[in-house]
Order: structure tokens, then C-alpha cells, then sequence
């Protein structure tokens, strides 16, 4: 299969030309512009597709040591409610994590608009700069507005600054393959997932809290200055009026309902991440077993995010995307509604972690599909915008619900649900590109 389609208008136009794959063959014209810069011919082939591999791999180490330990919250959230942060509630220490997720989000349209006029450099500078200091003082944090503080808000927005421009880099040198590029770069979030939660469960026993965060920060550090070295653009497209895209993002019927399903699934998806290890030690596992649960949560994830991905790309992108937001609902209603040992809970955090990396890789994708390639960057960050509402307020209403029934039931219920439900506006999202179901997209 082609990876380039040429334009159909003009005999004359030159045909562009992947990085990843150096196939001169035909384009599909709605991802690039007609006034696109035309991409290097055949000779710099080798440049490109090394410029190519060098972005997945610097966006892997950005995502590892940001998003990577925001999969790794469920950690802090456990040890906070036995140790500094004791005398709260479940409820109240789960915004932590929620305000985390909320600034990661909400700040994608304004880095995406960002990431489109200045390029990825100085927003990874910044971002590595601000994740780096959140770590060092949550560290040094005593009171619960100095962790909210710390750790919700300057940890969210320096992994903001770091997830968006590596991936939307990553979108702009791939086309046919381009879920599977980006999945690969998003299994560095799914391998800090595993690594961070036995690392910090480690650390928090042999060398005290403070210490165990200052170690994470050095990680960051040293993983920090390789992605900000390799990951570039392919081209640097003209941005065109940012009217003129708010005009064509708001009439697009395709992202509005992409937006809405994925505004549902996110208001679910993180729940199990958050209260896994917690609801373990509530069906009489150790806590010191419980951790692990969660690592190997990201573990599935790990896989999640690469074989899905490479499949959407075979049999099409919507085409993954809906079953896999909607068994990622139904295996918390049916196998963490009734796991009730040990077993039960691996297999559930295995299989969940696959769905859900699935989603998280595939739902990119799919927002490129149906953008000019001098609008990813934005759409992709209008789209995490929108998710930041969810994403804020889904982690502490399942805590304010297991506060209040004194039992998970309710909370498992609701997340599982509000995936369930997003995957239909998700299929809704695919029929309104196709109506012909089985067709590929």
C-alpha cells in the first residue's frame, strides 16, 4: 500500500515524498494543503526517514518521564493516604491527580497553537525546565495546597509542554504509518507507567519520600535533553489564520463527534489507574503485592499502544478506535466489578491496560486523519482541551462516590459506563466519515 497519494488537480505538482518510507507513490490530498511546502525529493530520503526515527524515539523518552508518571499517580495517591496526607480523604487526595490530568489537558489548544507557529524546540525547553522543578519541590512539600500546587498544576503543564509538540512532530512525518509511529512514542507513557510505580514504591521504603522525587527529577533531566535534540518537524508549514481553522474545526461534524466520544471515554479512563492499587488492598491483597497491579497495568498498555496502533493502519483507525473505548468499558462493569483475588485483578489490569493504550495511541491518529496537515497541531490540542473537563472531575467524583457508599461498586460502575457511551459517539464520529460500516477508515 502507497504512503504518499499525489494530488489529483495538477499533472504538474510534484509528488511528495514520506520521510519514513521514501514512497513516491499517490497522497491523499485532504492531508496536505494545496500551498504546502513541497517535502525534499528522493536524495535526501535518508535524512528524512533518520529525522523521522529520531522524533518517535526523542518523543518515547519525553512521554516515558512525563506522561509516564502521570499513569504512575495511583502510587502517590496510595502512599499519600497512609502517610503525609492521612488524615484526608480519598476524595480530597485524588485532585491531586485530577488537577494533573486537568492542566495536562486544557493546555493542548494553547500549545498546539504554539507548537504550530514556533515549532517543538522552545516549548521542550520550557516544559522540561517546569517538569524538573515541580518534581524537586513536591519533594520539599509539607501542606496540601503546596502538593496541588506542585505537583497538580506545574507537573501538568511541563508534561503538556513535553507530550504535545513530540507527538504533533511525530504526526507531521508520517502518513500511512502514522498510528503506528505515534503508538510507538506513546509506549514510553505506558513504560514510565511500569518502571515509576516500582521504582517510587522502592524508593519511598529505602531513601523516604523526598529523596525518592528527587531522583525521579534527575531521570527527567537526564531524559530530557535527547528529546529536545531529536525531535523536529518534518517542514515547518505556513499557519494559516487561526479564524479560518476554528471556523472549519467547529463545521467538521467528524471532529465534533470524535470530541464528544472522547469527552465521554476520558471521563472514565483514568479511574482504574487511580484507585486500582487502593481497591486491591481492599479485596485483601498486600500492599506491598497491590503496586504491582498497576505496573502491570502499564504494562498492557505498553503492548496496547504499539499493536493496536500498527493494526489501525491495516484495517483503519475509527475502525480500532470505537471497540476499543467500548470493551475498555465493558471490562471494568464485568472483570473489576466481580474480580475479587489477586488473579482476577492481573487479568483485569492486563486487559484494561491494552484497551486503554489502545485509545490513548489510536485517537491522535484519527484527529490527523481528518485534519490539513497546518492544523494537527491545533486540533489535536483542541481535542485534549476539551478531555481536560473529564479528565478534572472523573477521579475525584469516583472517590467522593466510594467516600460515600464505603464501596467501589458505584465508581466502577460510572466509569465503565461513560466509556461505554463515548464509543457510540465515537461510531458515530467513524459513519459520519463513511456510513458503510465495515469500509476502511
Amino acid at each position: 500500500m502507497s504512503d504518499i497519494e499525489k494530488q489529483p488537480s495538477s499533472p504538474a505538482r510534484k509528488s511528495t515524498l514520506d520521510a519514513a518510507t521514501c514512497d513516491t507513490s499517490p497522497r491523499n490530498s485532504t492531508l496536505i494543503p494545496s500551498d504546502a511546502p513541497l517535502i525534499p525529493d528522493a536524495g535526501e530520503c535518508e535524512y528524512n526517514r533518520l529525522k523521522a526515527w529520531m522524533a518517535v524515539f526523542g518523543a518515547f523518552l519525553a512521554l516515558f518521564c512525563s506522561f509516564g508518571q502521570i499513569n504512575a499517580f495511583g502510587t502517590f495517591q496510595s502512599f499519600y493516604s497512609t502517610h503525609q496526607l492521612s488524615s484526608m480523604s480519598p476524595f480530597s487526595i485524588s485532585w491531586i491527580g485530577s488537577l494533573q490530568l486537568w492542566v495536562f489537558f486544557f493546555m493542548g489548544g494553547p500549545i498546539g497553537c504554539l507548537f504550530d507557529a514556533y515549532g517543538p524546540t522552545p516549548l521542550l525547553c520550557s516544559g522540561s525546565i517546569l517538569l524538573v522543578s515541580s518534581l524537586v519541590l513536591t519533594s520539599v512539600a509539607v501542606e496540601y495546597y503546596q502538593y496541588l500546587l506542585a505537583q497538580g498544576v506545574l507537573f501538568g503543564l511541563g508534561a503538556a509542554m513535553l507530550f504535545y509538540p513530540t507527538i504533533a512532530s511525530v504526526a507531521t512525518h508520517f502518513n500511512e504509518y502514522r498510528a503506528t509511529a505515534i503508538g510507538i512514542a506513546s509506549a514510553g507513557s505506558g513504560c514510565g507507567g511500569v518502571i515509576y510505580p516500582v521504582m517510587l514504591r522502592y524508593l519511598f521504603d529505602t531513601v523516604g519520600f523526598g529523596w525518592a522525587t528527587r531522583i525521579s527529577a534527575l531521570i527527567a533531566s537526564v531524559l530530557c535533553v535527547p528529546a529536545i535534540l531529536s525531535v523536529k518537524p518534518l517542514l515547518r508549514i505556513k499557519k494559516k489564520e487561526g479564524s479560518l481553522i476554528e471556523i472549519r474545526m467547529i463545521k467538521d461534524g467528524r471532529f465534533l463527534l470524535l470530541v464528544a466520544g472522547s469527552f465521554f471515554v476520558c471521563f472514565g479512563i483514568f479511574t482504574p489507574y487511580f484507585y486500582i492499587s487502593d481497591y486491591a488492598e481492599s479485596i485483601n491483597i498486600p500492599s506491598n503485592t497491590a503496586f504491582y497491579i498497576l505496573s502491570l497495568m502499564n504494562a498492557g498498555g505498553v503492548i496496547g499502544r504499539i499493536a493496536p496502533a500498527w493494526l489501525s493502519d491495516k484495517i483503519g483507525r475509527f475502525n480500532l478506535l470505537c471497540p476499543s473505548a467500548f470493551l475498555a468499558g465493558l471490562s471494568c462493569l464485568v472483570l473489576w466489578m466481580f474480580g475479587r483475588n489477586l488473579a482476577a485483578m492481573a487479568i483485569f489490569a492486563t486487559i484494561y491496560g491494552f484497551l486503554s493504550g489502545a485509545f490513548v495511541s489510536v485517537v491522535t491518529p484519527c484527529v490527523a486523519q481528518i485534519s490539513e496537515i497546518g492544523e494537527i497541531g491545533t486540533r489535536i490540542g483542541a481535542l485534549y482541551t476539551f478531555i481536560s473537563i473529564p479528565s478534572l472531575f472523573g477521579g475525584p467524583i469516583a472517590g467522593a462516590l466510594l467516600q460515600q457508599q464505603g464501596s467501589f461498586t458505584a465508581s466502577i460502575a460510572l466509569a465503565g459506563s461513560t466509556m461505554i457511551l463515548g464509543s457510540v459517539f465515537l461510531l458515530a464520529s467513524k459513519l459520519t466519515i463513511d456510513r458503510r460500516f465495515l469500509c476502511h477508515i
